[in-house]
């Protein structure tokens, strides 16, 4: 089973649930705010992105925080995304437990390689 990170109001969310609606991919939906992830997931998902595809750049969050952010270490952003979920890129798909991918940049071949057919 996918499951599938993010917030309803994310428009590359909106698109990655319309995709695998059309493609009758089953997933479940979990939204980052309702159900920010535990540590040890930001963890795995660090382990498997890097801070850096991790960070949403384009998200209030990231503008609030300071100019200091730019020398930050990657457990300063551990800690940073652990606090704050809407620092993380969206959506964060993970197949059979595994973090698989995270944005929706991916053609559609891409994609159902990445997901298993």
């Amino acid at each position: 089973m996918l499951l599938v990170y993010g917030i309803p109001s994310c428009g590359t969310v909106k698109k990655a649930r319309a995709w695998l609606d059309a493609a009758k991919r089953p997933y479940r939906f979990v939204d980052l705010r309702e159900t920010p992830p535990a540590r040890a997931q930001v963890e795995a998902w660090v382990a498997a992105f890097g801070t850096k595809a991790l960070r949403n750049t384009s998200g209030g969050s990231y503008r609030a925080l300071g100019a200091e952010k730019d020398g930050w270490s990657d457990k300063q952003w551990t800690d940073a995304f652990a606090a704050d979920p809407m620092l993380i890129k969206r959506p964060v798909v993970e197949r059979g437990g595994a973090p698989c991918f995270v944005g929706w940049t991916l053609s559609d071949a891409e994609l159902a390689a990445r997901l298993g057919g």
